[in-house]
């Protein structure tokens, strides 16, 4: 018969849309909003995996998130298979194929279960002590064995085909958890028009709601009111509801991250939509109202197939229409459970109940469910089950006042719903450094004090009653909108009465019972009490020695009855033990969706400029730089490197050569206050710059190290033109924000990132004049009106150029800014225009020679990090008369001015032929014993076809002290010697620039 454990009417499932998938190979039949863990449980298969490390026989615990037994591998097609999927979280859907996981050669005959039986030798610890000798035996025993035997699931060898999306957003509120606490409260902010985002990782919003067939809200059923709610919010043009999205971290400045699983559900679904969607929220409050885990009871052998928690008894039932069993033992220490009795007597099933309170401790419902007819048993303990891979009866028996346990009783049963009490889930408001406070009445952490724009209520916030957590909730979600609005709810009560136990007593030897606290580690009570005994008292380090609390579950289902133990252990209270941290992800996340769109191409994404496939016909080899694709030099024939950098050299220095350097950084910063903001963001003078003129400026960071330069031009009174370098645009432009955001909201200064909107032609060389006057217009380009360093504005083949006067070769030079999407054109008209003077198109590495030649300094290559502007020479550029710029106090720290600092110098070899290596070392004396007092090192070194020989940059300790000295340099084979000189190679006077 299909389906044999499926109730013959209830349930939120479509009986109208019959699904199949297998499990290890069975065919599996379902319906439409089954679970995988719901349809297991309709065709009566409760064994569904086995435990980490004694391969104990284990099913489906939970319904939720935090089920950390039934981990399955998930065929979703295409090639894929995903291992450790909850198969509580994991919906049913046609064609779909799980497999159970850690087990061979089956799952119902394990050869691993041989460490159950040795389960007295591999004790909490046991590997610490263990594997630590003979030391040879770790290479070639030990660690092999580990490695195999760790993991659950396979890691998925082949190449994951789905597409993953990423976005961002903004919110007024975000509301985390739809239940009924999350839905009152996206109500309450939403009628104020806040905008407002409510996730919930279930795959339709109602939480507790879906499953709570008794209940009232204001005079309505519990269902109805769900309806309607939710038609409010899908009609409101401001909330955006999302179903099937787990928010799973919560970081600085409310800055909230979410994975929406978008088409794991969908049969049949292609590699044209995403698969899941990484959403990066910025609300200005959030709402936490992602409720709260039931605890399961610790007694001896609770991990058996078919002892579920007792809400999971009812929502399998309740939601899906299933019976996890016929003959169901509720146990509990709480009032809560007896609702879950309540439901399954009302299906139909034999139901027993046993509390581990006494009679006058119990509240009204305990004569309620009498009254139903089910046998309560109270004051009782549960002390065992039987069954192997399945449940076939509880241990139960009396508990005296004294503690003692009475005679045994064996309850038959094939299911049991254990029920220890519950535990508001906090991890979010502590990811957010909230603080939390013990509430003994609760037995429970709950959150305390808020670090950032946070709000938790209902379940989150301790409050179990529904009515208590629809008005919490309201309350939350109206005061994050700024309202005042408040509203009181009627609600069927809710039993929450409640007996806190860490351990269920018994009247075995406890040191002879295995009471599982972290049912997929196999970490028992007995592990965490040998833990404690053998010194460790930390709670991070009995998680950590025992590793209860580290399985996928992340400790949801064991954390609170581990640190009651713990607790009980060392006599302390559970304050005085505090709490494991909670760390992000909430729960596990794909590589996928936090990688988004950013694989193969778009990994480490290739920026081309407009002269780029000019440059591609012309034959140009290119290097990476940054981000951009830029040609790195233009051979002839059979040319290789050296010998087209050497003509390209000459080309520049003897007649004009044409250069892209569109990919310098570019930002406009224009405002009435442009000129005060440059002059405290770089440590030149800047008031006084005239329009029309250019500067090169130095900028530092706060510890007076060199961050970046560039030319800067002068546009206008209000309008400055900043270039950076090409890797440094993006860090640029977040300092100068940075600053005007924080240190100087009162200026008035807008900054624009305009490196793409300009392309820029460097012309340079003796000729380059001769090239462009022909094209130009509107501007003089006599050296008396057009002189160095200076900027004009005109057209140039009749595009609209910001033409400057500047030169990074030495030579006389210009570089030609011209709208993007007309670059080419110029480009092509200036080559053409050049070609009677011989014009050539150098790259990159001729660009390095020639800077290197007139000893100019390249950020990032001449300087790390640690570099000031007096290492580098340029402590001239400091303006003496400036009050303050970023960096100018770190200037006077003692180790800034002291000697012994290494400075820029030059180095020539006494071959002439050989091109130090960069990054090499240099010392003093070759026969100073090892280890050698480094100077300094090699920072730039080419072969100079100008000079005729090897030239070389360097930081060298007291350089500029040590000119004309001979020092030595390593390389390949040894130590080369070398002559400091002044870093200048080439036209030392700079009268060339000039012409």
């Amino acid at each position: 018969m299909a389906q044999p454990f499926r109730l013959p009417r209830g349930g939120r499932v479509d009986r109208t849309r019959p699904i199949s998938f297998t499990f290890n190979g069975r065919t599996i039949e379902g319906f439409q909003g089954d679970s995988v863990a719901s349809a297991l449980l309709a065709n009566g298969v409760h064994l569904v995996g086995r435990s980490f490390k004694y391969h104990r026989p284990r099913g489906i615990l939970s319904h939720g998130s935090d089920e950390p037994s039934a981990l399955l591998s998930v065929d979703r097609g295409r090639g894929r298979i995903d291992p450790n999927n909850r198969a509580s979280v994991v919906e049913a859907r046609a064609g779909l194929k799980t497999q159970s996981q850690n087990h061979w050669p089956s799952l119902e005959f394990d050869v691993g279960a041989v460490n159950d039986l040795l389960s007295p030798v591999f004790v909490a610890g046991f590997y610490y002590k263990t594997f630590m000798w003979p030391r040879k035996f770790w290479d070639k025993v030990y660690e092999p064995i580990i490695r195999g035997a760790a993991g659950l699931g396979k890691a998925p060898v082949e190449a994951d085909p789905d597409r993953y999306a990423n976005r961002h957003a903004h919110c007024d509120v975000l509301v985390v958890g739809a239940g009924p606490t999350g839905l009152a409260a996206a109500l309450a902010a939403a009628k104020t028009g806040a905008r407002v985002i409510l996730a919930d990782e279930g795959p339709e919003p109602g939480g507790s709601l879906l499953h709570d067939v008794t209940s009232e809200i204001d005079g309505r059923p519990a269902a109805a009111w769900l309806a309607a709610t939710l038609a409010d919010l899908d009609a409101r043009e401001n909330v955006i509801l999302l179903p099937r999205t787990t928010v799973f971290g919560y970081y600085n400045h409310n800055h909230v991250a979410l994975t929406e699983r978008v088409t794991d559900h969908l049969p049949g679904a292609t590699g044209t939509a995403p698969r899941e969607r990484l959403w990066q929220v910025r609300a200005e409050q959030v709402v936490l109202a992602g409720g709260s885990h039931e605890r399961p009871l610790v007694f001896a052998d609770n991990d058996r197939p078919g002892i579920l928690l007792a809400e999971s008894v009812r929502v399998f039932i309740n939601r899906y229409g299933v019976a996890p069993g016929r003959r169901i033992v509720f146990a509990t220490n709480g009032a809560s459970a007896y609702t879950c009795a309540h439901d399954a007597k009302a299906a139909g099933l034999d139901v027993t109940l046993v509390d581990f309170r006494t009679e006058s401790e119990c509240g009204p419902e305990l004569g309620r469910l009498r009254a139903a007819g089910v046998e309560v048993l109270t004051g009782h303990t549960v002390v065992g089950s039987k069954g192997r891979k399945r449940v076939t009866g509880l241990l139960v028996a009396p508990v005296g006042s004294d503690g003692r346990c009475g005679g045994r009783r064996l309850l038959p049963c094939d299911c049991v719903g254990m029920s220890g009490g519950w535990t508001p889930a906090v991890h979010l408001f502590s990811q957010s450094r909230g603080k939390l406070a013990y509430d003994a009445a609760r037995d429970a952490f709950l959150p305390s004090v808020s670090a950032q724009a946070e709000r938790s209520a209902g379940a989150a916030n301790g409050a179990y009653d529904l009515a208590a957590c629809l008005a919490e909730g309201y309350a939350a979600g109206a005061a994050a909108a700024a309202s005042e609005d408040r509203r009181s709810f009627t609600a069927t009560p809710t039993a929450t009465g409640f007996k806190p136990v860490r351990i269920m007593p018994t009247d075995a030897d406890p040191t002879k019972q295995r009471a599982f606290v972290d049912f997929q580690n196999d970490v028992t009570a007995k592990d965490i009490k040998l833990a404690v005994r053998e010194g460790f008292q930390s709670i991070e380090h009995v998680k950590r020695y025992t590793t209860t609390g580290m399985a996928t579950d992340q400790g949801k289902t064991s954390n609170m009855n581990a640190l009651g133990i713990v607790a009980g252990q060392l006599d302390k209270s559970l304050p005085g033990v505090g709490t494991t941290t909670f760390r992000p992800p909430y729960t596990p996340v794909t590589f996928g969706a936090l990688v988004g769109p950013a694989r193969h191409a778009l990994f480490d994404p290739i920026r081309t400029t407009p002269i780029h496939e000019w440059a591609e016909r012309q034959g140009a080899k290119f290097e990476n730089v940054a981000l951009w694709r830029r040609a790195w030099y233009f051979p002839r024939g059979s040319e290789d490197l050296h010998a087209a950098v050497a003509r390209e050299c000459k080309a520049v220095r003897e007649g004009v050569g044409i250069f892209d350097a569109s990919t310098l950084g570019k930002i406009e910063v224009v405002g009435p206050d442009a000129a005060e903001f440059m002059n405290r963001l770089y440590v030149n003078p800047w008031l006084k710059l005239e329009p029309g003129r250019c500067r090169y400026g130095l900028m530092l960071k706060e510890d007076g190290y060199i961050l970046d330069d560039g030319v800067v031009a002068r546009v206008s009174q209000d309008c400055f033109h900043v270039t950076t370098t090409t890797g440094g645009a993006a860090r640029v432009l977040g300092h100068m924000e940075d600053y005007l955001q924080t240190e100087w909201p009162e200026l008035e200064v807008f900054l624009t990132s305009t490196t793409e909107q300009w392309s820029v032609i460097a012309l340079q060389g003796p000729k380059a004049r001769a090239v462009i006057a022909p094209l130009v217009d509107g501007i003089d380009l006599s050296p008396e009106a057009f002189p160095h360093m200076a900027m004009r504005t005109g057209t140039i083949c009749g595009v609209p150029t910001r033409l400057f006067r500047v030169s990074f070769t030495g030579e006389l030079g210009f570089e030609i800014n011209v709208p993007s999407d007309q670059a080419a054109a110029v480009w092509e008209a200036i080559f053409a225009e050049g070609q009677p003077h011989g014009i050539t198109p150098y790259g990159t590495e001729t660009m390095h020679v020639l800077r290197a030649e007139k000893g100019y300094i390249i950020v990032g290559q001449e300087t790390d990090g640690t570099v000031t502007p007096d290492d580098v020479g340029l402590a001239g550029m400091i303006a003496k008369a400036k009050k303050d710029f970023v960096g100018k106090r770190s200037l006077a720290r003692p180790d800034v001015v002291a000697t012994g600092r290494k400075q820029l110098v030059g180095l020539v070899t006494a071959d002439p032929k050989l091109v130090l290596d960069e990054g090499a070392q240099i010392v003093s004396d070759t026969n100073q014993p090892i280890p050698m007092r480094m100077l300094g090192h090699v920072t730039s070194s080419y072969w100079s076809p100008n000079c005729g020989r090897s030239i070389a940059m360097a930081l060298v300790a007291d350089g500029r002290l040590l000119m004309g000295n001979t020092l030595h340099v390593t390389t390949p084979e040894g130590f080369t010697t070398v002559t400091v000189v002044d870093p200048v190679f080439f036209d030392p006077k700079g009268e060339r620039i000039n012409a």
